[in-house]
């Protein structure tokens, strides 16, 4: 004759400790071992010990952290014009502007390379 064992009641589900899942899920774990023979020799469903595991993936996560953010106005575009009017250097650069074309010269530019870019400058009108 079969042993058959009756659960009644409200406590009809066991429960394990986190002790007795963690045991179990290292098993399952192990290399080698297939979760359905470790679910098998406790007892278990495998879908209770992919729960399980499933379970300490999502604790084991951390957490999404938000981080606030400020929304400035972008700058406007700059211009042609705009890029053209830069501030002079100190130090006394040459600049030359001839038809919206400038040029700035070096401090120790010789004499001669200054008169040429003018020359080039004019003809170029």
């Amino acid at each position: 004759m079969r042993r058959l064992e009756v659960i009644t009641g409200v406590g009809g589900r066991r429960t394990w400790s986190a002790d007795a899942k963690a045991e179990i899920m290292l098993e399952a774990l192990a290399p080698g071992a297939t979760v359905s023979e470790v679910a098998r020799r406790h007892d278990l469903r495998p879908q209770q010990v992919f729960g399980w595991l499933r379970e300490a993936r999502k604790a084991a996560e951390p957490a999404p952290a938000f981080v606030p953010v400020v929304v400035e106005p972008a700058e406007p575009p700059r211009t042609v014009a705009a890029k053209r009017r830069r501030k002079p250097r100190v130090g006394g650069d040459i600049e030359i502007e001839i038809d919206g074309v400038l040029v700035r010269i070096g401090r120790g530019a010789e004499a001669k390379t200054v008169a040429t870019v003018i020359q080039a400058l004019k003809a170029g009108q």
